[in-house]
C-alpha cells in the first residue's frame, strides 16, 4: 500500500472516531452549542459542521441556530456500535440468568438486540441447540460454536440494527415454531415494549407470535427511555428478567399485574 493511501486511511479513521465521539457527546447532553463542540474536539467550525451534517443525514441529531440536538430516536438507540458499549455487565447477567430457563435440544429464536448478543459468551454450556436469528453480528458470533445448529433469517439488510428485516424476514419467521424467544427492547413505556423503528417492531412481533416460551431481557435503563412504536405488553412474556438496579416501584407494579419478573443474579 502506498504512503498516500495509508495517510488517507489514517485520516478516515480519525474522522470516524471524531464523529463517534461527537455523537456520544450530543446524545449524552441532549443539546450542545456547535462552537463548544469545535473547541472540545479541537476542530474547525467547518470540520464540525461536516461531521454534524453526516450525523444529521443519519437521523442521529439536528442542527439549528448554532446548536446540535439529539433526535428523539437517537436518545433511545443511535447506532449498533453505540448500543453495544452500554450496560455491558448488566446485559451479560441478564443473559446468564435467561440460560437457566433453557434446556439442551431446544430451538431458540434470538432477536437483533445487543443484549441478546451476549448469549454467544455462555451458550456452549447448553448445547446442542438450534439458534435462529436475523442478527448479522450474532450469526458471526455463533457460527464457530460446536453443537449449535444455526438458522439465518435473511431479508433486506438494515444497517442501524446490523440485521436483516423486511417482509421476507417476517414471512420466514411466521413459518417457524421455536421453543424459546430471547428478546430485548430499547424502551418500556406504560409497561409495553417500544421501539423507534417500525421495521424492527414488525420483526419482534413476528418473533413473539412464533415462540412457545417468550423471555424478555431488560436492564433498568429501559424504563427511563421512550420510543415511538409499541410492540407488545410485558404481560405477553412468560418471564421478564431485569437487573438489580431496577426500581422497586417498577418491580412492584409489574408483579401486581401478574407479570413474572426475575432479578438477574450477580
Amino acid at each position: 500500500m502506498s504512503v498516500d493511501a495509508l495517510m488517507i486511511g489514517s485520516r478516515r479513521t480519525k474522522q470516524l472516531e471524531r464523529r463517534e465521539a461527537v455523537m456520544r457527546a450530543v446524545i449524552a447532553e441532549g443539546s450542545v452549542r456547535i462552537e463548544d463542540l469545535a473547541q472540545r474536539f479541537g476542530s474547525s467550525l467547518m470540520t464540525l459542521h461536516r461531521d454534524l451534517d453526516d450525523l444529521e443525514s443519519r437521523g442521529i441529531l439536528r442542527k439549528s441556530r448554532g446548536v446540535a440536538t439529539a433526535s428523539s430516536t437517537s436518545l433511545v438507540d443511535a447506532t449498533y456500535a453505540y448500543r453495544s458499549s452500554r450496560q455491558q455487565s448488566e446485559k451479560s447477567l441478564l443473559v446468564k440468568t435467561a440460560l437457566d430457563y433453557i434446556e439442551p435440544g431446544q430451538s431458540l429464536l434470538l432477536d437483533d438486540s445487543t443484549t441478546v448478543r451476549f448469549i454467544s459468551h455462555f451458550i456452549h454450556g447448553k448445547v446442542p441447540l438450534t439458534a435462529i436469528t436475523n442478527s448479522l453480528p450474532l450469526l458471526t458470533d455463533l457460527q464457530g460454536i460446536r453443537g449449535i445448529s444455526l438458522v439465518a433469517l435473511g431479508g433486506s439488510f438494515f444497517n442501524p440494527a446490523s440485521a436483516f428485516m423486511g417482509h421476507s424476514t417476517t414471512e420466514q419467521i411466521s413459518n417457524i415454531r421455536a421453543d424459546v424467544l430471547l428478546m430485548s427492547t430499547p424502551a418500556i413505556v406504560d409497561d409495553m415494549c417500544f421501539h423507534q423503528q417500525q421495521e424492527t417492531v414488525d420483526i419482534k412481533r413476528a418473533m413473539v407470535d412464533s415462540a412457545a416460551t417468550k423471555i424478555l431481557l431488560v436492564d433498568h435503563t429501559k424504563f427511563e427511555k421512550r420510543a415511538i412504536h409499541g410492540i407488545v405488553h410485558l404481560s405477553v412474556f412468560d418471564l421478564v428478567i431485569v437487573d438489580s438496579f431496577t426500581s422497586p416501584e417498577h418491580l412492584s407494579r409489574l408483579r401486581g399485574q401478574g407479570i413474572n419478573v426475575v432479578i438477574a443474579a450477580n
